[in-house]
């Protein structure tokens, strides 16, 4: 990704698992953008972002996290993020926590995915 933020991915049958470290903040939200939106194109549609190692989540990290959900949902598939604290007061402060679908664990989003 780039230096602020670095991420791997995991593809599995009928999911991508994303984790990342660093921050989604407005000099790394373009090429997050890109490389999450190109993969939820190729599949597995449903996506799981482990945000739980994020030191910090801007307006435009927020903004992303949002038309990536929507691109999710409108692929037919699903997005959850897994978060800890610090992102998770962000989401909330703007009231998105409902609709990120904000989990505790990468277990429970896992979880969520079998039960759909």
């Amino acid at each position: 990704m780039t230096v602020s933020l670095r991420g791997t991915r995991e593809a599995r049958d009928n999911y991508q698992l994303f984790r990342f470290t660093g921050l989604l903040d407005a000099f790394s939200e373009p090429t997050f953008r890109k490389v999450i939106g190109k993969c939820i194109d190729e599949g597995p549609r449903n996506v799981i972002l482990d945000l739980s190692q994020i030191d910090f989540v801007d307006s435009s990290g927020l903004g992303a996290l949002v038309q990536l959900a929507k691109q999710a949902q409108s692929a037919g598939g699903t997005s959850q993020i897994v978060t800890n604290a610090r992102v998770t007061q962000t989401v909330k402060l703007v009231r998105l926590e409902q609709f990120l679908s904000l989990r505790p664990s990468v277990e429970v989003a896992l979880e969520n995915i079998k039960q759909s």
